[in-house]
């Protein structure tokens, strides 16, 4: 799975198209890494970034901030779990083959908690792909400490 970016900031595919929903981060902690335009529930809830990995594997990520924190102090499950649900396609991406998706299960287990300032990344391995669902693995760590393990089961819908 190659990727570049075209000169305006855009992700160039496998196909040889820009998308304009993924736009690659040029400066600061994130550079390197690339952010939807389109999810603005994602971007409230985030931003969460990802990157594709020299061996393939896709990995998302994001920095813990207050906004993402419970009333005692430690990071909303709401906000483990949303996270894990973006990362299930990142993760997925190439096994979803140009089609758009939607989620139908997502199943997690809390492992411990998060505070303010934690490195959140999500990463993981399709465990199955069907030509109509994508079966996914993954574990979200806190600064390299696991967080969340989630499975999740993504429908294929239209190509894009």
């Amino acid at each position: 799975m190659s990727e570049e970016t075209g000169t305006d900031g855009m992700i160039v595919g496998d196909s040889g198209t820009r998308d304009s929903r993924l736009r690659r981060i040029a400066e600061g902690e994130w550079a390197g890494w690339s952010m939807w335009n389109s999810d603005a529930f994602e971007m409230r809830a985030g931003p969460f970034y990802e990157r594709v990995d020299a061996d393939g594997s896709g990995v998302s990520a994001f920095r813990a901030g207050q906004e993402h924190m419970n009333g005692g102090g430690f990071m909303h499950g709401g906000c483990l779990m949303t996270f894990a649900d973006a990362a299930l396609f990142t993760i997925a991406r190439h096994a979803m083959e140009g089609h758009f998706g939607v989620t139908v299960n997502l199943s997690g287990d809390f492992l411990s908690s998060a505070r303010v300032g934690a490195f959140m990344e999500g990463r993981g391995r399709v465990t199955r792909a069907t030509r109509s669902l994508v079966f996914v693995q993954g574990l979200i760590t806190a600064d390299g400490e696991p967080a969340l393990s989630f499975t999740g089961i993504i429908k294929k819908m239209g190509k894009r």
